[in-house]
């Protein structure tokens, strides 16, 4: 019980329930649509989707912050790949923000003359680039751990070992690229951490590519990467060892 309220005591944490349910919201919105008999709960869930997101632009108020100073951070890293992917990415989720906060002043009456689908579109635009070079570090941190395995003379004997063992492979697959699949999951396995977050990116990546026309897929698909991205974002800033470092 101290654990659930240390976490909803969080803002973050605050943030991310209101996200997981808003994005649940729409996925059943979009799995009942065509529900006749259930119209009145698809009304309660819209509405309720709509609370969420209007309780989420609030609780970003100071995000913006929060995203420079990690800037500022990260430009102090000693390796210069990192360097760039976590500065820009930081960059443009500050960006993001400013953006978001805009388009909550309009809707709150705030701001009246701006236009609303200009914003939002560089809101999306910027946190696709943000998610686009948070993912390249992903990759980048992936590819150091995976050679780091190989050149471990215990886990190349496993490898060996693994295609020994499946003969038939060579038949259907290229060895070369067996041993590569073994060892990235074996690799992603090992350190959590970095699985939890390249899965949040990838399934993050499809709100964005939706909204920018780049990849057009629908609300259910939007709606359960959102949910998925939402849960992981859940269990990694309840268990911090989960969280991806720097």
């Amino acid at each position: 019980m101290d654990a659930v309220v240390n976490f909803t005591n969080q803002s973050q944490g605050r943030d991310r329930i209101f996200r997981a349910t808003q994005y649940a919201c729409a996925l059943s919105i979009y799995l009942l649509r065509n529900t006749p008999e259930r119209k009145d709960l698809v009304a309660k869930l819209t509405s309720l989707e709509a609370h969420m997101s209007a309780g989420r632009k609030l609780f970003r108020l100071g995000n913006t912050v929060n995203s420079i100073e990690a800037a500022k951070r990260t430009l102090q890293l000693s390796d210069r790949v990192l360097c760039l992917c976590l500065t820009v990415a930081n960059i443009n989720r500050a960006l993001y923000f400013i953006c978001d906060n805009v388009l909550w002043a309009r809707s709150v009456g705030l701001i009246r003359d701006i236009d609303k689908e200009r914003w939002s579109l560089n809101a999306s635009r910027c946190y696709f680039l943000s998610l686009v070079m948070s993912l390249t570090r992903d990759v980048y941190v992936v590819i150091q751990l995976m050679v780091q395995k190989v050149r471990d003379k215990h886990f190349r004997q496993k490898i060996d070992q693994h295609l020994s063992e499946n003969p038939e492979v060579a038949e259907v697959v290229i060895p070369q690229l067996d041993a590569f699949l073994f060892l990235l999951l074996k690799t992603l396995k090992s350190h959590p951490a970095v699985a939890y977050d390249m899965l949040k990116n990838i399934c993050d990546l499809f709100i964005p590519l939706d909204r920018l026309g780049i990849y057009q897929s629908n609300a259910g698909v939007v709606g359960f990467c959102g949910l998925i991205s939402s849960l992981i974002g859940i269990v990694t800033l309840a268990q911090p060892k989960l969280r991806i470092k720097p």
